[in-house]
């Protein structure tokens, strides 16, 4: 057996109107990466909502995900982490 520590400090905040708030959720200097799929997000209003919750804190998006995405989409996903100094909570 190997020994090993794992934290995962995940909130989940779920229900009518949550996304409202993320604004309290985000430390004010935080770099936002927002990841998401093809359009549903945006045919559905969650991007609108999102973008308007976020509008204090600089967001980055990684958009185009496609579903089971292969190992190259993964590393064009870090490269933008790494190019944005983007801290991982």
């Amino acid at each position: 057996m190997n020994n090993f520590e794992f934290k995962n400090p995940t909130k989940i905040i779920f229900g009518k109107d949550s996304i409202k708030k993320l604004e309290n959720e985000i430390p004010k200097d935080a770099k936002v990466l927002l990841l998401y799929g093809g359009g549903s997000i945006k045919k559905n209003g969650i991007y609108d909502q999102v973008k308007t919750a976020l509008t204090k804190v600089e967001v980055i998006e990684f958009g185009g995900i496609p579903a089971n995405p292969e190992y190259a989409v993964l590393m064009d996903a870090l490269k933008v982490i790494k190019d944005e100094t983007l801290a991982i909570y």
